[in-house]
This record gives C-alpha cells, sequence and structure tokens, in this order.
C-alpha cells in the first residue's frame, strides 16, 4: 500500500473550511480548524457537545482564542504516524449519543434481504441476489418510502411470501434508526477498526454522519465508517447489537466541517461519497462510492424521525445516514463475495469533508475502550477546564 499524504485527508477547499475536531495532548482536546491551521480552543470550551449547545457555534469556532498548534496537515502526518494504541486524532464527537440508519438506500435494501434470507451463509448470496432481482420486478430507489406505491408493492410483495422486515424500514413510512455506539467509543483517522473475531463475512459502510445538537439543529458533517457484520446480524436481526457496536467498530472523522454559506445541508444532499479497500495480504483493491442523491429518505427526514418530543438527547447526537455501497466483488473463491482480511486499510472519502482512514484488525486485538466520560471529566477538572 502507497503512503498516505495528509493533504488528502482536508476537504478540497480547506481554506474555506471551519472545521472542529478532537485530540489527545494532555487529555483530550477539542480544537478548531481555521484557514488550514489548527488551535486548541479548550480553555473556551471542555467539550464538542457544548461547543455545538452554543447559540452560533460557527462564529464561536471562528472567533474563538487558543493556543495555536501550527498545519493542519502536520497534525495528520502525526495521526497516521501514531503508534497502534495511542491515538493523536480522536473521533470528532464527545459526549454525543451516536445513531444510525439502516436500508436508506435501494441497493443496501436488496443486500439486507439478502443476508436474512442466507441466514448469515455467503456462499448463498449470489443465487439470492439473482432470484430478489427478479422476484422484485421494480427499481425500489424510485419509490418514496411510506407512499402509496410503496404500500401497493408491499402488498404484492406479502402476497407472493417475499415481504422483509428490512423492506418495511426500506420503503416503509418509519426509517430505521438504531444505536451505534456509546459516547466516547468511537475511534478517529488513523486508528484501527475492530471486527468480531467469530464474523466471516462483513465490510465497511461508508456514511456521511451529521452533528445535531439537543435542539434538533444539524450544524455539520463529518464521515464515518458503521463496520458492518453481514454473517451476524443475517443470522437474525436480534443480534444488530451485536453485530454492530463492538471494540472499535465505529470510526468517526476526521473533522466535523461546521455549515455555512459555502457548506450546507444541500452540499450533503448532493454529496458522493468513495471507498477505497487495500488489502495488505493479498493486495486486493476494491473501490466503491455512495451518491446521496439517491438516498431514499431526505437527511432531515431523518433527523426528525431520531428526535423530538418522543425522543431527546440533551448532549446531542452523531446520525449515520446510511450507505447504498454493499461489496459484493469476490474477494477468493469465485461467487464468494467480499469479507474483509485483517490489515486492510479503510479509505473514505468526500471532496467537502476530507478522508477518514483506518485499519482493520480483531475488536480483541486493538486497544479496549477504557476512556468513558467519568475519564474524560476527571481529565478535565485535573486541568482546571470545568
Amino acid at each position: 500500500m502507497s503512503p498516505i499524504s495528509p493533504v488528502s485527508l482536508l476537504p478540497q477547499d480547506l481554506a474555506d473550511a471551519t472545521l472542529v475536531g478532537r485530540i489527545w495532548r494532555d487529555g483530550p482536546c477539542v480544537v478548531a480548524v481555521r484557514g488550514g491551521e489548527v488551535f486548541d480552543i479548550t480553555s473556551s470550551v471542555a467539550t464538542v457537545s457544548e461547543l455545538l449547545e452554543r447559540d452560533n457555534p460557527l462564529d464561536f469556532v471562528r472567533q474563538a482564542q487558543g493556543e495555536p498548534l501550527g498545519p493542519v496537515a502536520g497534525l495528520l502526518a502525526q495521526a497516521l504516524a501514531a503508534p497502534a494504541g495511542q491515538p493523536v486524532l480522536l473521533a470528532p464527537c464527545d459526549l454525543q449519543a451516536v445513531k444510525a440508519c439502516g436500508v436508506t438506500f435501494a441497493v443496501s435494501l436488496l443486500e439486507r434481504v439478502i443476508e436474512e434470507q442466507a441466514g448469515g451463509n455467503a456462499d448463498k448470496a449470489n443465487t439470492l441476489r439473482a432470484a430478489l432481482q427478479a422476484t422484485l420486478g421494480s427499481d425500489l430507489s424510485a419509490l418514496k418510502p411510506g407512499s402509496d406505491a410503496a404500500q401497493r408493492l408491499k402488498e404484492q410483495l406479502q402476497q407472493r411470501g417475499a415481504w422483509s422486515q428490512y423492506m418495511e424500514v426500506g420503503i416503509g413510512p418509519d426509517a430505521e434508526v438504531f444505536t451505534k455506539a456509546q459516547p466516547m467509543s468511537s475511534v478517529g483517522c488513523g486508528a484501527q477498526v475492530g471486527l468480531l473475531p467469530a464474523s466471516a463475512w462483513n465490510n465497511p459502510e461508508p456514511e456521511i454522519v451529521l452533528a445535531v445538537n439537543s435542539r434538533g439543529e444539524v450544524l455539520g458533517a463529518t464521515l464515518g465508517n458503521d463496520v458492518n457484520l453481514r454473517d451476524i446480524e443475517g443470522r437474525s436481526a436480534l443480534l444488530l447489537g451485536k453485530a454492530k457496536d463492538n471494540n472499535g467498530s465505529c470510526a468517526i472523522g476526521p473533522f466535523i466541517r461546521l455549515f455555512d454559506d459555502r457548506f450546507t445541508i444541500d452540499t450533503v444532499r448532493d454529496a458522493e461519497v468513495s471507498l477505497l479497500i487495500e488489502g495488505l495480504e493479498d493486495g486486493f483493491v476494491l473501490e466503491g462510492a455512495s451518491f446521496m442523491r439517491e438516498i431514499s429518505r431526505d437527511p432531515l427526514d431523518l433527523v426528525r424521525q431520531t428526535a423530538g418530543q418522543y425522543h431527546q438527547y440533551p448532549d446531542g447526537f452523531m446520525l449515520f445516514l446510511g450507505t447504498m455501497f454493499s461489496p459484493v466483488k469476490d474477494r477468493g473463491a469465485p461467487g464468494g463475495g467480499f469479507t474483509h482480511h485483517l490489515g486492510d486499510r479503510v479509505t473514505i472519502a468526500s471532496p467537502a469533508l476530507g478522508a477518514l482512514v483506518n485499519e482493520v484488525q480483531h475488536c480483541d486485538a486493538i486497544a479496549p475502550w477504557q476512556f468513558g466520560v467519568r475519564a474524560l471529566y476527571a481529565s478535565l477538572a485535573q486541568r482546571g477546564l470545568l
């Protein structure tokens, strides 16, 4: 694998971007990136969650006084060179809940149904894929979830015995929203991500992640890898927690880009999210992309379905919007499809957000998650920041 240029991890229009992140110095620190320069602003705001609760986070970040730490490319170079288990660049969220939306693209809907019908057995995937495409006989991407047309298709599929719980959340009125990770457990750019050793069929899920405060205001966006264990969830949807929430199974970063006149929710709606998987052992290369214009539910509708009068998040939340990318390229035996190998390097990128890079290992072989909310507040108190 070729070396990664730190510049490639940054937004293409870096000079116009206002970024927020977290780094490890003598503890977790909040940083602002303005004009390509990094400033430690922890003395002004102790957590990213608190920052996003300000009346105008964008103006606050642009004006906050802080200790200059040099060019952001230098910080990213340190993050990429840091030894495993000693992160420099942390996930850019802290106290926020980490939520995720599933089955928000027609392609991923098809793959979830395949997982369910295959019972987690990757060898059955190709046959089921062809049969399902023939059975559906419809372009699901053209359906609006919850519409009359979606209801008619549901009735037809039920009559043919082809309905699925994934169809329900894919084209029904209610989105799938689940808890992806605990606050403080996400890893950042340059860190290792983890797979359960028991999983033999898995993949990355490249997604855009929205940063939302307690009032439901969407204030910015970043990139995420919703690491996915296809065989575990395929055995039973009730194993979703086991499949989704493991040590190192959620990567977010490198920074939250705050919305402004140049970068808005419409930028997210039009974004392309690319994926590159590079195998350390076998030289395998897989590339793919998700196009947000093909999402079946608007990002703001997903936010409304996550939080409101029935469900509150007083510390805010990060919301994965879902992916259309489900890798089916064979890696090994014909018909075997894709699964990770240890040492894979995963790069998730979008021009306005930069790139998130992580290495794949087993979740019991990477650094355990030990620094939670209590540790954060103890660290802040020790540094006189509370």
